[in-house]
């Protein structure tokens, strides 16, 4: 075994990234404080290829330098829009058939190894505030609630790790249901 080197990952331009074929999966946050934790979530869009991201309200947005710092680049490969309120972005993806579902510990949510969509629409995904979480009016937008089980004693997850983790299960979903190879 040896590691690989940059020069053997076969990495895509980023013009190639835009061309290349993405997972119906648009990110929406909304009023995250943290640079860091939106620069990682460019990351992981950008490595499983997500549509594009949302960022609402008070989450920054490029050029930022705590965004630069995590994301190494993703900025500029990830397709992303920026709405003063989530309402605007939930609004417009309910126009163009979106499916939305909020990543939030509700009384209704569904556990993420039990969430199985068709892909036969596009799917939405909404991370909340890195403390008080996604609004309660915003809830009401969505068509469910996915919650990452959890088993330790604190029950949350910095926001970067749970889009991190919530992504990469809804890629593998969609590359399982759709037989679709990049």
């Amino acid at each position: 075994m040896k590691k690989l080197h940059n020069d053997e990952l076969n990495r895509l331009t980023v013009k190639a990234f835009r061309a290349a074929p993405k997972m119906p999966l648009i990110i929406v946050l909304d009023n995250i404080r943290s640079g860091h934790n939106v620069g990682s979530i460019f990351r992981s869009a950008d490595a499983f290829r997500a549509a594009a991201i949302h960022l609402c309200g008070i989450t920054a947005r490029p050029p930022h330098r705590e965004i630069n710092k995590t994301a190494l680049g993703a900025t500029e490969s990830v397709e992303w829009h920026y709405f003063t309120d989530i309402r605007m972005s939930l609004d417009l993806l309910r126009s163009m058939n979106y499916d939305i579902y909020a990543v939030e510990q509700t009384d209704a949510g569904m556990a993420l190894e039990n969430f199985h969509p068709a892909f036969d629409r596009p799917l939405a995904v909404v991370f909340g505030n890195e403390v008080s979480g996604v609004q309660e009016d915003v809830l009401a937008l969505t068509d469910g609630c996915i919650e990452i089980p959890q088993y330790g004693t604190k029950h949350s997850l910095n926001i970067a790790v749970s889009a991190g983790i919530v992504i990469h299960d809804l890629f593998m979903k969609y590359m399982q249901t759709t037989k679709n190879i990049f």
